[in-house]
């Protein structure tokens, strides 16, 4: 188990220096834009299988992302057995299906139809791979004593972009899926009360007649999503 103990501050120079000329930052910067662009969210996979290493090498990604403290509060759960997804798609189902039935409420079920989601959820089965995100809301140490965990969502949500970067990045599809309660994400999978799931992410290879909602390809403008400022607001 990972312990924090009297960890003492020890500067180490720095391991890895990536550095480049302004003309190669810029090139290199739109070459990984136009790639991400490539990235979709999808529901339609194939159920050829994807090596184990390649969900490991990602999910090792995912966990060198920074966080609070240094203090790393994620856990994934990588699952492959048929019977767990079965399972997992059931409970899914169940919840999605109340919320779909109203319990998510008018605005968010208007906002959802240029989606076109809905409560059964296949791909829970049919990808290879389901990664079970979960946040650790405290630490334990190896004698059971709690410490706290800071920056705990932002912290994870910053290793699940990683994680589903580096899934892109090895020719992988993904749909994030988060069922609302997830607590029954904790007993199938084994995982102890101190973590809470935060999403599940279906993985694998994209059908050959695999569709994305037109919807989904509207994206905001630049002008909308980033201010640059070269001095103080207002002077």
């Amino acid at each position: 188990m990972y312990s924090r103990d009297r960890i003492a501050y020890t500067p180490l120079p720095l391991p890895d220096r990536i550095e480049m000329p302004d003309d190669q930052a810029l090139q290199a910067a739109r070459q990984f834009r136009d790639y991400m662009k490539r990235r979709h969210s999808v529901r339609d996979f194939r159920p050829d299988p994807v090596p184990s290493e390649v969900i490991s090498a990602c999910i090792e990604t995912a966990a060198s992302a920074p966080s609070g403290a240094n203090h790393q509060p994620w856990h994934f759960v990588a699952i492959s057995d048929p019977a767990l997804k079965a399972r997992i798609r059931a409970e899914a189902e169940r919840e999605e299906q109340a919320f779909y039935d109203g319990g998510g409420g008018d605005e968010w079920l208007r906002a959802l139809e240029p989606i076109g989601t809905g409560a059964s959820k296949p791909h829970l089965e049919i990808a290879p791979w389901l990664i079970v995100v979960f946040a650790q809301r405290y630490g334990v140490t190896k004698e059971g004593q709690r410490y706290k965990n800071y920056y705990v969502p932002e912290s994870v949500g910053i290793a699940t972009g990683f994680l589903i970067a580096a899934l892109h990045h090895a020719g992988l599809s993904t749909l994030t899926h988060t069922p609302n309660p997830m607590r029954f994400l904790n007993d199938l999978c084994g995982r102890p009360a101190n973590e809470k799931p935060v999403m599940i992410l279906a993985c694998g290879r994209a059908a050959q007649d695999a569709t994305v909602p037109a919807a989904a390809k509207i994206k905001k403008p630049l002008g909308e999503v980033m201010t640059v400022l070269h001095g103080q607001p207002g002077s």
